[in-house]
């Protein structure tokens, strides 16, 4: 593990938030730049279930379809779970050997599917412009998984982020707002 000489892994942090509408930078970036995401959906008795997912983030909710990836079964566990129990987690992770670079927003949140609609219609919008797979799949015929987030907790080991973390004051989370690096 490489590590800076001139800095300490700071102490686990983390901030939950009432409303996506406020969100760090960091975060931000995070949430918008990582490719895939591990949704965590459980059974009426409680049973988890966590499959790596495929996302965006419309700056309201986050939205994954049901794409055409092969499957054993169309009778997917996680569509099943959500129709029992809609209560959800989804965790955006960033990993480096360097330990100082970790990172994850975990947000909690209700889901729900669609299957059409204007939301579903913007959903798949979103997503063929950022995986350019989904532009040959017909994911606009497919159900569309929707998580409303009512809290999210966001992490960060590395120091200098930690403490811009804390001095900065929070800005609205909207699609394309944060910088590319």
């Amino acid at each position: 593990m490489s590590k800076n000489p001139n800095s300490t892994l700071a102490p686990p942090v983390s901030r939950l938030f009432r409303s996506t509408a406020q969100l760090t930078p960091q975060a931000s970036k995070l949430i918008y730049s990582a490719c895939t995401a591990h949704l965590a959906t459980a059974d009426k008795s409680g049973v988890p279930h966590v499959i790596p997912i495929c996302f965006v983030f419309d700056g309201k909710s986050f939205c994954s379809p049901i794409d055409e990836k092969p499957k054993r079964t169309t009778q997917l566990k996680r569509l099943k779970n959500i129709a029992e129990n809609p209560t959800v987690a989804l965790v955006i992770d960033r990993y480096d050997e360097d330990w100082c670079k970790l990172a994850y927003v975990l947000v909690h949140g209700k889901a729900r599917v669609l299957r059409s609609g204007e939301r579903h219609r913007a959903a798949v919008k979103l997503l063929r412009a950022k995986y350019r797979q989904y532009r040959t799949m017909a994911i606009d015929e497919r159900p569309m998984i929707v998580i409303a987030p009512k809290q999210l907790v966001c992490w960060s080991a590395e120091p200098q982020r930690f403490w811009a973390f804390m001095k900065r004051t929070r800005r609205s989370l909207k699609p394309g707002s944060i910088e590319r690096s």
